[in-house]
């Protein structure tokens, strides 16, 4: 959540002036405002998404405490660690009650564009799932 908050407030400052390219037509680091989910969907729903996440992350919460295994706990809290990463921009980059846009800078133009708290939130659901899968 740190290190999301930290190269967010990084690319609002330097990436203003337009986009740095990294790797011409593969990873550019881009300025993004996404008041929407995941892809931009739901675009202008922030207050709903925000409630959403809300929501989610104190289901984390309480699912961290009924962790049995380490590698469960590591992959909720980095989706924790990225859906508060998220919400604060919802909660504070905006006018009204969850409305906030959430930076978005690392952009594969073939994909789409996100940030370090997306990148948490994609590991850690992806450790769930291998942890689900090597429990059977």
């Amino acid at each position: 959540m740190i290190v999301d908050q930290v190269t967010k407030y990084w690319a609002v400052h330097a990436l203003d002036d337009g986009p740095i390219v990294l790797i011409d037509g593969v990873l550019n680091l881009r300025l993004f405002f996404n008041t929407g989910a995941s892809f931009s969907l739901f675009a202008k729903g922030g207050a709903i998404i925000g409630l959403v996440v809300i929501g989610v992350v104190v289901m984390i919460f309480f699912a961290l405490r009924e962790a049995g295994h380490r590698l469960d706990a590591v992959a909720l809290g980095l989706v924790l660690g990225g859906a508060i990463g998220n919400l604060l921009d919802r909660m504070f980059r905006g006018d009204g009650f969850l409305d906030g846009a959430v930076v978005d800078f690392i952009n594969v133009p073939f994909f789409a564009t996100f940030n370090v708290a997306d990148i948490a939130i994609n590991i850690g659901v992806g450790l769930l799932l291998v942890g689900a899968f090597l429990r059977r």
